[in-house]
Formats: structure tokens, C-alpha cells, sequence
């Protein structure tokens, strides 16, 4: 993460508001052939454990059970042009919300795994705006269900360590960032300027 202590905050505070929105992440992992990355969208359990899935086929499906493992939740981005500051000198940056969490995986039995996919769609499903009736697994057939639970595997992530980066311009004086979450937003990134102006408050 940033190496800048200013880019910090809480860690567990960062990792609700992150699993309040979409909650995608980037597994990172080891795999025989080398690292390798999957993307999942993540639940967290009751237990406070990250539940997430993977296709069968998967290169990391057959290695992750027991190993050590890297989930990044990501925020909203945005660059940084320096033609925004008022002062001479200044160069452009990226501001980012990022999480990085070390832990251990688990596979999951299958209940719990048609559980977590049942759990997801009802999360998400609930997001969604336009109209409809919410998709539900009961509309699936069985054998479609079936056939759906075998081509996933499902697995829960036990966090060990996190690593937060709020690079959100809040090194610079409070007006400047403010001004620079203007300028972010008229560029149609509304969720960066909302996440700086919360820093800057």
C-alpha cells in the first residue's frame, strides 16, 4: 500500500463501506504454475469471515484450500490534474481507495456454498433499481441448480491483516482538496468527490 502515513485510516471501518457497495475483489494466490489473480464478488459471514466462489475450472480452485492468500478491495479512483492547483509546482497523481487483507482460506461444503450463492443474488438483487420481480435459485429448475453447484466451488476467507490506502488529496490543505473533489466530480466521478469531501470534512 502507500507508504505515505497520511494515506491511512481504519482499517475495519474501510472494509464496511467497501462491503457496503458492489464488494468485488482481486484474490491473489499461489498456484503451482505461479501467482495467479481471480475476481470475486465477496459476503462477509456472520462470523466476520469473507465468503467468496470460484468456477470449477478455475486456476486457484484446486490450490486454495488451507493456503495463504491476498484479497484487494477496491474503491473509486480518479487522476489528479495538476492544472487544478492554484500554486506553481505541482504535478498530477491518482487519488484511490484501496484494502489490501492477508489471510487463510477454507473451502466450503456444498450447502454452503449454495447458500452463499443464494445470499449473493439476494444482496445484489436488492441493489438493483429497475423494475422487475427479484431473481431468486427458486426460479431454477433442479437439475439447473444442480448443475449450477457443480461448477462452483465455494470458500471463506479468514482475515489476518489489513492494509488500508485513503489517498484522498487530504496532504493538501482542506480548500485545495475540497476544490480538487470539484473538479473530480464535473469529470462525472461522483463517488471519488464524495469519498474526498468526507476526508476533508
Amino acid at each position: 500500500m502507500h507508504p505515505n502515513a497520511a494515506f491511512r485510516g481504519d482499517p475495519g471501518a474501510l472494509l464496511d463501506r467497501l462491503l457496503e457497495g458492489s464488494a468485488f475483489a482481486t484474490l491473489f494466490a499461489h498456484s503451482p504454475d505461479g501467482p495467479r489473480a481471480a475476481h470475486v464478488p465477496v459476503l462477509r459471514s456472520e462470523t466476520g469471515r469473507l465468503l467468496f466462489h470460484l468456477a470449477r475450472p478455475n486456476a486457484l480452485t484446486r490450490h486454495l484450500d488451507g493456503a495463504q492468500a491476498m484479497l484487494v478491495l477496491q474503491g473509486p479512483d480518479a487522476y489528479v490534474s495538476a492544472r487544478w492547483y492554484d500554486a506553481a509546482d505541482q504535478v498530477p497523481t491518482w487519488n484511490y481507495v484501496a484494502l489490501e487483507c492477508d489471510g487463510t482460506v477454507s473451502r466450503l461444503g456444498d450447502g454452503r456454498t449454495e447458500q452463499l450463492v443464494s445470499d449473493l443474488s439476494d444482496r445484489h438483487e436488492a441493489r438493483i433499481s429497475t423494475g422487475g420481480v427479484p431473481w431468486t435459485m427458486a426460479k431454477m429448475s433442479d437439475p439447473a441448480r444442480r448443475a449450477l453447484l457443480r461448477g462452483i466451488v465455494g470458500f471463506e476467507f479468514s482475515i489476518t491483516a489489513m492494509r488500508d490506502t485513503l489517498k484522498l488529496s487530504q496532504n493538501k490543505p482542506a480548500p485545495v482538496a475540497r476544490a480538487l473533489a470539484d473538479h473530480i466530480e464535473a469529470e462525472g466521478n461522483r463517488s471519488m468527490s464524495r469519498w474526498m469531501r468526507d476526508r476533508a470534512a
